[in-house]
């Protein structure tokens, strides 16, 4: 009989040891997402993004800033395009795509990043996590793991995410982008991020992040120019090349590139000249799309980018937006004229 009490009073002590030590839930984990977000006036993050969504791999490292309640800096580098580095900016003045090295801008008129998916924005994961009421969640040793749906407008090929977040702290780890396969084809992995980050005054204003001095460096070396370098698209949504148009206009040689098809389109490409002057921005009643290796400019019909020295503007009548997208993120093949 002794025995049979010691051992129940062995087995309750185990079974309050367990309640003591046990894993928050769901519920839990949102809560506490939810008043981490209210407390915190801001951060600084470093991430690497890997993207697997068009022919190659691309790997951007990514410097984020976000002041409460809506300012952001989020800058995006990449070895292979060091021109090409580029800044999405939003102050109370709109939203910014800006390519300092060039002095370029483009102003949006959108909502972002309230209007899609963000993978590098902690507010974003946050609010996916508590949009989706089927999110699942799992507990490992280090991490709380959410798989939740995305919302990304102008692409429907990648409908989940996993979203990893330090046990400790809430801070994000990691999210992989998953295709409809549930392959992930976009990982951002964070290094760094500093919940008591500071900010000076004009951290989010044009002209600091413009970096006028360098564009100015830029701008006084421009003057010689490298032969335009011709791509073409490894996607071509059924359609053929029928014609290549060559000209030159001030800024250099430009080439305009014809497909014809059930979707028919127009590719042009002309070097990317710095410009000599701060003009304002580009207004484009449009959104913000990343293409995987720059961040683009697109509306209903048109995408434009600058990558590698070269400006693009890919435009079609017949093509659905998602279509834009995939033959934009396919040109990557190369001819040196």
């Amino acid at each position: 009989m002794k025995k049979k009490i010691g051992g129940l009073i062995i087995l309750m002590s185990f079974v309050l040891l367990l309640s003591a030590c046990g894993e928050k839930s769901q519920e839990d984990v949102i809560a506490d997402l939810k008043e981490n977000m209210e407390k915190m006036d801001g951060y600084k993050a470093k991430a690497e993004m890997n993207m697997n969504t068009g022919q190659e791999q691309q790997t951007f490292q990514i410097d984020i800033w976000h002041k409460k309640k809506d300012m952001y800096r989020v800058g995006l580098s990449s070895k292979d395009d060091d021109k090409g580095n580029q800044i999405i900016l939003k102050n109370k003045d709109g939203v910014f795509v800006l390519t300092p090295a060039l002095n370029k801008s483009f102003k949006f008129q959108a909502e972002w990043p309230q209007n899609s998916s963000q993978p590098y924005l902690y507010q974003s994961l946050i609010n996916d996590i508590k949009k989706d009421k089927e999110a699942k969640f799992e507990v490992t040793d280090a991490h709380y793991v959410f798989k939740t749906k995305t919302n990304y407008q102008s692409n429907n090929n990648l409908p989940y995410q996993e979203i990893y977040l330090d046990k400790k702290s809430l801070k994000p780890v990691q999210v992989k982008v998953l295709d409809k396969d549930k392959k992930a084809l976009v990982d951002v992995t964070f290094s760094t991020f500093d919940q008591k980050a500071k900010f000076a005054d004009d951290d989010f204003s044009m002209k600091k992040n413009m970096g006028s001095e360098k564009a100015k460096e830029t701008i006084a070396t421009a003057g010689e120019q490298d032969p335009l370098t011709v791509y073409y698209p490894s996607y071509m949504a059924g359609a053929k090349l029928t014609e290549k148009k060559e000209t030159s206009t001030d800024q250099g040689d430009r080439v305009i590139l014809t497909f014809e098809g059930d979707k028919s389109f127009t590719l042009i490409e002309e070097q990317a000249n710095p410009q000599t002057m701060m003009n304002s921005p580009n207004e484009v009643k449009g959104e913000i799309v990343n293409l995987g290796f720059a961040v683009g400019a697109m509306t209903e019909n048109s995408v434009e980018w600058t990558h590698n020295g070269v400006d693009f503007m890919l435009a079609s009548e017949d093509l659905t937006k998602e279509e834009l997208i995939e033959v934009a993120k396919s040109v990557t093949n190369k001819e040196v004229k």
